[in-house]
C-alpha cells in the first residue's frame, strides 16, 4: 500500500509519527510531506522520518493565503507525480485535500474538534472519510456536511493514542533538581498570556493574573513544588520574577510527557497539556470556564479534568497511581481505517457530484 501523509503543523507529528511507524512496518510505503511552519520538519527528522518540506504557511490577508493555497497545492501535485497513491491522510488542510481531489486519491482527514467552522464544509465534501472523537456530536458534522456512512468516529482522544508509544524519563524530576517526595504540580500558562502588542511588553489580563496568584499560593504552601512551562520568554521571566524557590521555571526544552506523568497535578489554562495529563493518568485542572471542544466537556464529566478558582480546590497529595484511570489506546486502529479505505478504491473524485 502507498500512503500519502501530510503534516502543516508541528503538533501533527506527534499524532502521525505512531502511525507512520506501524505503517512501516507492515512493509507499506510511505510519503510524508510537511509545511515549513512551526519546526514541523525539523520534529519530523527528530523523529527519523523522512520527508518532503513544501512551502512555508502565509499569514496575513486573504490574498496572501490564496496564493499561499494555491503554490502548495501545486507543490503537493508535484510530489505526487512520480507515482499514484492508494491512499492518503492528513491535517484538513485544504491544499492537501485539493491536490487529492484533482489525483482522485481516496483520503482521510482528522478534523481538529477544538476548530469546527463553516469554512471545514467545504473540504468535508472533498474527502472520502472524516477522523472525529467520538464525543464529537453527528449533528455538529452532519451540518459540515459529513454524512454518517462518512465518518469514522474513533473512541476516546488524540492524546490517548499518540502517548501510546512515548518511552518516559523517570528520572525527569532529578533532571530538573525536584524532590520527588515533595507534592509536584505542572503549571502551564494559556495561549493569551504570551499575547505581544508590536514593540511593546504585553501586559498580563484577567486570566493571567488569577493564574499567577495561584501559582503565588502554591509556592507558599509546604511540601510543594510548582513547574511552570512557560511559552516563551515573557512568560517565564514573570513566573521567575516571584522569587519563590518552590517555583521552578526551566529556561530549556522539557520532555513534558514525562514530567506530566511524574507529577501530581497539572494546572492549565486550556489546551492540549490538560489532556494529556488525563490520558496519562495524572489529575488535570484547568482555569477555564468553558470547555473548548466536546472532547474537553467529556473529560470534564468524567472528572478527568476539572475547573478550578483557587488553590484549595486542588488536591495537594501524592497522587495513587494504582486508582488512577490511565488510557493508552493502539494506533493501529488509524492504519485499519487506512487499510479499508485503500482496499475499497473509492475515491469522491474530481468528476463526481458533492453530495
Amino acid at each position: 500500500m502507498r500512503v500519502w501523509v501530510d503534516i502543516t503543523d508541528s503538533s501533527h507529528v506527534l499524532f502521525f509519527a505512531p502511525i507512520v511507524r506501524r505503517l512501516e512496518d507492515r512493509g507499506d510505503v510511505v510519503t510524508v510531506t510537511a509545511r515549513r511552519f512551526a519546526s514541523a520538519e525539523l520534529i519530523l527528522r527528530r523523529y527519523g522520518i523522512a520527508t518532503l518540506a513544501t512551502s512555508q504557511h502565509r499569514g496575513g490577508g486573504m490574498s496572501a493565503r490564496a496564493v499561499g493555497l494555491l503554490n502548495r497545492t501545486a507543490q503537493l501535485l508535484g510530489s505526487a507525480s512520480s507515482g499514484r497513491f492508494d491512499v492518503a491522510v492528513g491535517g484538513h488542510a485544504s491544499d492537501f485535500v485539493l491536490a487529492n481531489w484533482a489525483l482522485g486519491v481516496p483520503q482521510l482527514t482528522l478534523l481538529d474538534e477544538e476548530r469546527l467552522r463553516r469554512t471545514n464544509a467545504v473540504n468535508v465534501r472533498l474527502v472520502d472519510r472524516v477522523a472525529v472523537p467520538e464525543a464529537v456530536p453527528t449533528t455538529v458534522l452532519a451540518e459540515l456536511g459529513a454524512s454518517s456512512a462518512k465518518l469514522f468516529r474513533y473512541p476516546g482522544f488524540k492524546e490517548e493514542y499518540y502517548l501510546r508509544d512515548l518511552a518516559l524519563d523517570g528520572e525527569v524530576l532529578t533532571g530538573l533538581r525536584v524532590d520527588r517526595r515533595r507534592v509536584v504540580g505542572v503549571v502551564r500558562p494559556g495561549r493569551a498570556a504570551g499575547r505581544r502588542t508590536p514593540g511593546q511588553t504585553p501586559a498580563p489580563g484577567p486570566e493571567d493574573r488569577a493564574l499567577d496568584e495561584l501559582v503565588r499560593e502554591l509556592g507558599r504552601r509546604r511540601n510543594v513544588t510548582v513547574i511552570v512551562l512557560g511559552r516563551d520568554d515573557a512568560q517565564r521571566a514573570r513566573f521567575a520574577a516571584l522569587r519563590l524557590p518552590s517555583v521552578v521555571t526551566p529556561l530549556g526544552p522539557v520532555d513534558t510527557a514525562s514530567l506530566l506523568a511524574a507529577a501530581d497535578f497539572v494546572l492549565g489554562g486550556g489546551g492540549v497539556i490538560e489532556r494529556e495529563a488525563a490520558a496519562l493518568g495524572t489529575p488535570a485542572y484547568t482555569l477555564r470556564p468553558l470547555p473548548a471542544s466536546a472532547v474537553d466537556a467529556a473529560l470534564r464529566r468524567e472528572g478527568r479534568i476539572r475547573r478550578v478558582t483557587a488553590v484549595d480546590e486542588i488536591e495537594l497529595r501524592k497522587k495513587d497511581s494504582r486508582t488512577l484511570p490511565v488510557a493508552r489506546r493502539d494506533p493501529g486502529i488509524f492504519v485499519a481505517a487506512l487499510a479499508g479505505l485503500a482496499a475499497g478504491g473509492r475515491s469522491v473524485g474530481r468528476f463526481e457530484r458533492l453530495v
